[in-house]
């Protein structure tokens, strides 16, 4: 007899449907798993064996021969262990194997039978509820199962438990999800914290208004990092599509917490030693990297010319794409990178360029030779380079209202309800936000009277400014209008743009 069960491969963010057939034939007794299994899939005999021997079942003392097909897709992870043991008591008849017909089976198993938590389950179960199938998960990933919306979810804390149920013995009830927003929001810091600042603040919220990638340059000390890790408080939360596509991401890279889907748009801060696959992602499993992790949220670099060439580089692509391609010799797997990139660095190598007692006797060169370290190309992909000042020690001490994160952020929620309800007018869908538009629907969105464009074509001329560059001041003025409700783009919302990027390079 022949026993099938479902489980699934993932190849990058795809699941794959993979059928683990299992037979049971007179032999020298061996057990043997075919269909490319890698070592971790291999080290499951031994946990099954185990498994049984919990059980009171006694493994076939005759050939075994487990099948997973189709047979030209790697199979890496430790969940099909369940699977493969399911298959297999399917083949011994200890359990009705058409009970399984319409489910998929992930899981874990300890030695004792017991089901550990895996990464993916969300990822499997929309697969399961794509094609209307239930799933069998461990205990631990119930809530991560039904949050993709899939009502037959089976959740059994062990293997016993789930012999049982599947003979009728016992049930399995599903809990619902645990989905409340307790933490939604809740950073600890504000943007109220920073003192002074001001056009450093108006920048951070016309890029958060319009998803615009951001470049500070100042002297240590001035607030960038103080900056950047507040500019997370001034974004919306995530819409329910965003939030399952991101949950997916941190569930793959075995990263997901426990209190829920993830509303919060991300915030990854490498640091400056990572390597290029940690940043772009790949290794022997091609795990998703940081680019992929800060999807739909905010990745920042700090100390940028301090990253390794290559690894900043590999930006160029995804900030264009909004996605990563780790190419191999058997596949090109591709995750998701709509990220808001925001940098920070020091104007020399010192840090002191430009004031006056503190900087070294090597300028202007250190300055010139530190900033070549980024390549004009990366550089032209910041929408907004701003030059962040040391503030004076009078203003740490004013009693001066600040703006809070909530009301920048209300602000922000604005803007980019005009940008949603311009696109859904114009029938846009995808990536609507004037920093991530494509370039046609830039284009009609973007419309200048006679004096703006005179005036942008002379700013242009005169700084020299690339095509992507010039694009890239169009995305910023059309927010800057937004934010103000207005449908025309001024030649006030022009100047706003063309100063944060003429200023500095």
């Amino acid at each position: 007899m022949i026993s099938r069960v479902r489980t699934v491969a993932f190849v990058g963010m795809k699941p794959i449907e993979i059928i683990v057939e299992s037979q049971i034939f007179p032999g020298l007794a061996s057990f043997c798993i075919v269909g490319l299994p890698d070592k971790t899939v291999g080290e499951a005999k031994e946990r099954i064996r185990s498994t049984f021997f919990q059980l009171g079942i006694g493994f076939p003392q005759k050939r075994v021969i487990v099948n997973m097909a189709p047979a030209d897709i790697p199979k890496a992870g430790s969940y099909y262990d369940l699977p493969i043991a399911l298959s297999i008591l399917g083949a011994m008849e200890a359990i009705d194997v058409s009970l399984l017909e319409n489910t998929i089976s992930i899981g874990e198993l300890g030695l004792d039978g017991s089901l550990s938590y895996i990464s993916g389950t969300i990822c499997a179960a929309m697969l399961a509820n794509e094609k209307n199938l239930s799933i069998i998960c461990p205990q631990k990933c119930e809530n991560e199962a039904v949050w993709s919306g899939n009502e037959g979810v089976i959740a059994p804390p062990n293997i016993t438990s789930l012999i049982n149920h599947l003979k009728g013995a016992s049930q399995i009830k599903s809990a619902e999800a645990n989905i409340e927003k307790k933490n939604v929001l809740n950073y600890g810091v504000d943007m109220a914290d920073v003192c002074g600042q001001l056009f450093a603040k108006r920048a951070l919220e016309v890029a958060a208004a319009g998803c615009h990638n951001v470049l500070m340059i100042c002297p240590p000390g001035s607030g960038k990092s103080m900056l950047a890790s507040r500019m997370r408080t001034i974004l919306p939360l995530l819409s329910p599509a965003e939030a399952l596509e991101t949950t997916c991401i941190y569930s793959l890279a075995g990263m997901l917490p426990e209190d829920g889907l993830i509303y919060n748009p991300p915030f990854r801060e490498p640091h400056h030693s990572a390597s290029l696959i940690s940043i772009v992602g790949g290794g022997a499993d091609a795990k998703p990297g940081e680019l992929s992790l800060a999807h739909n949220g905010i990745l920042f670099l700090d100390e940028l010319p301090e990253f390794q060439r290559g690894a900043i580089e590999a930006l160029r692509q995804p900030l264009e794409t909004n996605n990563i391609t780790i190419s191999r010799a058997r596949e090109h797997i591709t995750y998701p990178s709509n990220i808001q990139l925001i940098a920070a660095m020091n104007p020399c190598k010192c840090g002191f360029f430009g004031v006056s007692k503190k900087q070294c006797s090597k300028i202007p060169r250190c300055a010139v030779e530190y900033r070549n370290r980024i390549s004009g190309p990366i550089l032209d992909r910041f929408d907004i380079v701003i030059y962040v000042r040391n503030i004076e020690v009078s203003e740490l001490f004013k009693n001066e209202a600040k703006v809070s994160s909530k009301t920048i952020r209300e602000r922000v929620e604005t803007a980019r309800n005009v940008q949603k309800a311009r696109a859904e007018k114009q029938r846009v869908s995808g990536l609507y936000l004037n920093g991530k538009a494509k370039s046609k629907y830039l284009e009609n969105i973007t419309k200048l009277d006679a004096d703006s464009r005179t005036f942008l074509q002379k700013a242009i001329e005169h700084a020299e400014i690339s095509t992507r560059g010039c694009h890239k001041i169009l995305r910023v003025a059309r927010t800057a209008a937004d934010m103000e409700c207005s449908e025309r783009i001024r030649k006030s919302h022009i100047a706003e743009a063309l100063q944060y990027r003429l200023g500095n390079f």
